[in-house]
């Protein structure tokens, strides 16, 4: 079936914080961060945030299946710090998602280079030639009959690479379009993949704020 852009209404926008220099949104699932190149695409989380805060300009995205936080700069100086916070990884992200199967071990360490799958994109895939070194921390939660609760700490940020790392685990998110085997996609009716955790260093305050929200599934 083609693809067809659908992004959910209500709530219109969810404000977690928000004060004169940042701006920390909880985005839903389904949803774009930033405008695509198709004009029916330019409904999305920026333009939604700039309706209300004008000057309101993107940092880092989530891919459009994920929910969770964001957070924007309110002015060009807290964009640029906010943005050099993420690029030299001194953010910390964790991120719940719901996986297929019993994995054998409790928590590790993936570390599996990765590259786009330029035939298929948007997907990425594992490359040991080519790829960029990615890593990710994971540690299961619980375990349910067929499915187990994860947390995952991104070290690095690539894209899609919390997605293709626990595909090559051997357990594909639940409800992953791109990823995951036909009975983990039946199972649920979204991609379970949320970031509830970000801790940042306020560019004026310079104290670090962490933000959380709520896994709604």
């Amino acid at each position: 079936m083609p693809f067809i852009y659908n992004p959910p209404s209500d709530p219109f926008l969810e404000v977690i914080y928000q004060d004169d220099d940042i701006l920390v949104l909880n985005k839903q699932a389904g949803l774009l961060t930033v405008p695509g190149k198709d004009p029916k695409h330019a409904d999305c989380l920026e333009t939604r945030a700039q309706k209300e805060f004008p000057t309101a300009l993107t940092v880092h995205r989530l891919d459009m299946d994920t929910s969770g936080l964001i957070v924007m700069g309110l002015n060009k100086f807290a964009h640029r710090h906010l943005s050099l916070q993420f690029q030299n990884r001194n953010v910390d992200k964790i991120y719940e998602a719901l996986a297929i199967g019993t994995p054998q071990e409790t928590e590790g360490l993936i570390d599996l280079p990765l590259i786009c799958d330029w035939p298929n994109r948007p997907k990425q895939m594992v490359d040991h030639d080519r790829g960029k070194p990615s890593q990710t921390k994971w540690q299961t939660i619980n375990q349910d009959d067929d499915y187990f609760r994860v947390q995952l700490t991104p070290i690095t940020g690539r894209s899609h690479q919390l997605r293709v790392h626990l595909m090559e685990l051997g357990h594909p998110i639940l409800g992953d379009r791109f990823y995951a085997n036909e009975r983990a996609l039946k199972m649920k009716n979204r991609l379970c993949l949320h970031s509830k955790e970000v801790t940042i260093m306020h560019p004026v305050l310079k104290e670090k704020m962490t933000f959380t929200s709520k896994v709604p599934f």
